[in-house]
């Protein structure tokens, strides 16, 4: 019998960020040994802010695809502005398993996939988190990173005034000092990571300046590098994967600019450096999409 799993279920399974980091970890071992297996993600920006892509993966028990489509315009509609689906199909046989809500899934896979690369690249004692952006992902790496590193304060750039207030809200509720701030420069000074995550429209003119980063600052892109200026300020830039950002056909910094990928830097091929800013730069992979789907599935029996 299919099961099926809306966000609601999902998120009520008490999963914590760190167990998804973990999966994550996991699942990176696995695609290193063979075991695990992924194509390149694909997506579409039609225009308007709307962005739809897929994934695919193949692991030892398990095929998982994803769609997910983002419409900016869904909150006037009273929608939320990301939706999408996930199946996940026994990978001996190709039999539906399971139909799941991709909402939950997007937000603490990403959110994940950030906490990996902060565990290697940002400042272990990090007190203060800037959240450019205040949606879906805001609140997400709010509650991966409050997780994860001894926070104290929280700062949040975001346009929309209740979606603002939610999060300060979400940080206040977690006993960390939180400030809305309105000048992009005030934001990124100071801060020990930075998580960007504006709508995917390359119309959008930049406005981050990473010089404005202290040194061994650590910048979670999740948003195509869109918003920043340049990306020369960063001496260490790592992506989630080479070849899907080889292949990619508008790169999100120049080739010769990455350090190596999350696999890389599993490996250490990167390490946390106090006198460098560092970035994650990432478009989402099919592995972190299979790891918590994988994940969710085990813990709900």
């Amino acid at each position: 019998m299919t099961r099926i799993l809306t966000d609601a279920d999902l998120q009520a399974l008490g999963i914590t960020p760190a167990e998804v980091a973990d999966a994550i970890e996991t699942a990176l071992a696995e695609k290193a040994e063979g075991r695990l297996h992924v194509t390149p993600k694909s997506a579409v920006l039609p225009g308007g802010g709307r962005y739809m892509m897929t994934t695919l993966s193949v692991g030892p028990r398990l095929t998982v695809v994803k769609q997910v489509t983002v419409s900016p315009g869904n909150p006037a509609r009273g929608l939320p502005a990301i939706n999408g689906a996930i199946i996940a199909l026994d990978a001996e046989t190709g039999l539906l398993e399971a139909v799941l809500d991709a909402n939950w899934i997007t937000a603490v896979r990403t959110a994940g996939l950030s906490v990996v690369a902060a565990r290697r690249l940002a400042n272990p004692g990090a007190r203060v988190l800037t959240l450019v952006g205040a949606g879906v992902q805001g609140s997400s790496h709010l509650a991966a990173f409050a997780a994860e590193f001894p926070l104290a304060e929280v700062r949040v750039f975001g346009r929309g005034q209740r979606n603002v207030d939610r999060l300060l809200a979400e940080a206040r509720a977690l006993d960390l000092l939180a400030a809305h701030v309105t000048d992009a420069r005030a934001a990124l000074e100071g801060a020990d990571i930075v998580v960007s995550s504006v709508t995917l429209d390359y119309a959008i003119a930049p406005f981050l300046d990473a010089g404005h980063l202290k040194p061994g600052a650590f910048a979670a892109v999740t948003d195509l590098m869109i918003p920043w200026a340049s990306s020369e300020p960063f001496g260490t830039i790592v992506v989630d994967d080479l070849e899907q950002e080889t292949t990619a056909e508008r790169p999100m910094v120049p080739p010769e600019a990455i350090a190596t990928d999350l696999a890389g830097l599993v490996e250490g091929r990167a390490r946390y450096d106090p006198a460098k800013r560092s970035a994650f730069a990432f478009r989402g992979i099919a592995l972190g999409d299979y790891a918590a789907t994988a994940l969710a599935l085990d813990r709900a029996g």
